[in-house]
């Protein structure tokens, strides 16, 4: 293999960090969210969803805007303008006075959380050789899956030493860090779109389009899912999706450009990325509901519990991004997948309403080795034969894609446990779900198995002339 300089260590080492960061502001507000109701006025249950659901909306909307500017203007510009915004975001979110202020400084918090994603994996990508890219990605992979199964545990940690407010001042000492390694360390690179005008109609119409879409499905099961405002908000994201594809088709210089899609492993990757999604989090994302409330665990032992599965998985990941350098991401995915097929099976036959530790960390590991190979190896399947030009490009169009899946799984999953009667009732409810989990990581077991391909092949110059031949 192609020896790694210093150079792309260090970078590795800055944009893991920031990765972290971002991934973990999903998921550390959660426990948070009973304090932030008792402290600040106004904080209605319909607003404390707003201040967990803004991040999600904001990041999703802005991610190809992101690629795009990281592209022309610079990655390492606008991944270190994106720290800054970060770290500001979350300032004054620790700093609110009111649920207003938050909900607004979570909106900030997720335009510099967007800035940073498509520019930092571009810069991963440009300061390894091709030969080592899985092993990379496997390690910011594993800091990003870390973070946001960690973050319950985390978050439970901080409010109980700190206070919520703890959850976002947390952020500011490793944004700064992060800014500050980042100025010595990270090299300057752009796409091929520094020459190119700029798309005024489709560059809002994706942002507003994804938004729309994201807020149709956080909001879904508050507004009713067969209600005139959801089909409202699907159908308005869809026609400006619609018509920034027709857009991006035409236009010289696309936010997206639509050649992306016609590279296999990149739809695959993509693909798999849905399942996955609904396989883990929504397991994930209410399971601390279950266990509070069935079992009667505290917020600590709860986000204890769930300490081991994120530990295994950040251990599995950088070393399934060193075995995928060799064989791929197929057969890694593949068997993350079955793992996660047992560890539903397990949850699902072994669960009582009566606690049992046992049984939980069976399950959690088995899907925190599904996460391991889960993050990173399908960010690798999706980006293992796009061109380096398009780096940022492709990975905007795949996180937005994944922030859907996220969204569409948690809104399912919340919606079919519903409101039961009793404990009885609610175990019955999350059976439902663990059975949709199970089967969304069947589904990945045969796309990985049978589908994707199974060979590694250097696809670039006909990725390059698939991306050239658009009208």
């Amino acid at each position: 293999m192609e020896p790694v300089p210093r150079s792309a260590w260090l970078t590795l080492s800055v944009v893991s960090v920031a990765v972290f960061m971002v991934a973990m502001e999903l998921t550390i507000i959660a426990l948070a969210l009973p304090e932030i109701r008792a402290d600040l006025s106004g904080a209605t249950p319909a607003a404390l969803s707003w201040v967990v659901n803004a991040y999600s909306i904001v990041v999703a909307a802005l991610l190809l805007l992101s690629g795009w500017l990281a592209d022309r203007y610079g990655r390492r510009r606008i991944f270190r303008l994106g720290l800054i915004v970060f770290a500001a975001g979350s300032v004054a979110a620790g700093a609110s006075t009111s649920i207003g202020m938050l909900i607004a400084a979570r909106a900030l918090q997720a335009v510099g959380g967007a800035m940073q994603l498509p520019a930092g994996l571009a810069l991963l990508l440009t300061a390894f050789p091709r030969s080592r890219h899985q092993m990379a990605i496997g390690t910011w992979g594993a800091m990003g899956g870390l973070a946001a199964a960690l973050g319950p545990t985390l978050g439970a940690l901080l409010i109980v030493a700190f206070g919520w407010r703890a959850v976002f001042y947390v952020n500011v000492p490793i944004a700064l860090a992060s800014l500050l390694l980042g100025a010595r360390v990270l090299p300057e690179s752009r796409g091929d779109r520094s020459g190119g005008r700029v798309d005024v109609i489709g560059v809002p119409l994706a942002s507003f389009g994804v938004g729309t879409i994201i807020l149709g499905i956080v909001q879904g099961d508050a507004w009713g899912w067969w209600s005139l405002s959801t089909a409202g908000a699907f159908a308005a994201g869809a026609a400006m999706i619609a018509v920034f594809a027709v857009r991006s088709r035409r236009h010289p210089a696309p936010l997206f450009d639509l050649g992306l899609m016609r590279i296999r492993s990149f739809v695959l990757g993509n693909l798999g990325s849905l399942f996955f999604s609904v396989g883990f989090f929504a397991l994930l994302v209410p399971l601390p509901s279950f266990i509070q409330g069935v079992w009667g665990w505290s917020v600590v032992e709860t986000g204890l519990a769930y300490a081991v599965g994120p530990v295994v998985s950040f251990l599995v990941a950088p070393q399934a991004g060193r075995l995928a350098d060799r064989i791929g991401n197929a057969p890694l995915l593949t068997a993350g997948s079955a793992c996660g097929v047992a560890g539903l099976l397990w949850l699902l036959f072994t669960t009582t309403t009566q606690p049992s530790l046992a049984n939980l960390l069976v399950a959690t590991v088995l899907v925190g080795f599904s996460a391991g190979t889960g993050f990173s190896q399908l960010v690798g399947a999706a980006l293992v034969d796009v061109p380096a030009e398009r780096y940022a490009m492709a990975t905007a169009g795949r996180t937005t894609f994944f922030q859907l899946s996220v969204a569409l799984a948690i809104a399912l999953a919340f919606t079919l446990i519903g409101r039961p009667a009793g404990p009885d009732a609610e175990l019955d409810a999350y059976k439902i779900v663990w059975i949709l989990c199970g089967a969304a990581y069947a589904c990945n077991l045969v796309l990985f198995g049978i589908v994707y391909p199974r060979r590694r092949i250097t696809l670039r110059r006909p990725a390059r002339r698939a991306i050239e031949s658009q009208p």
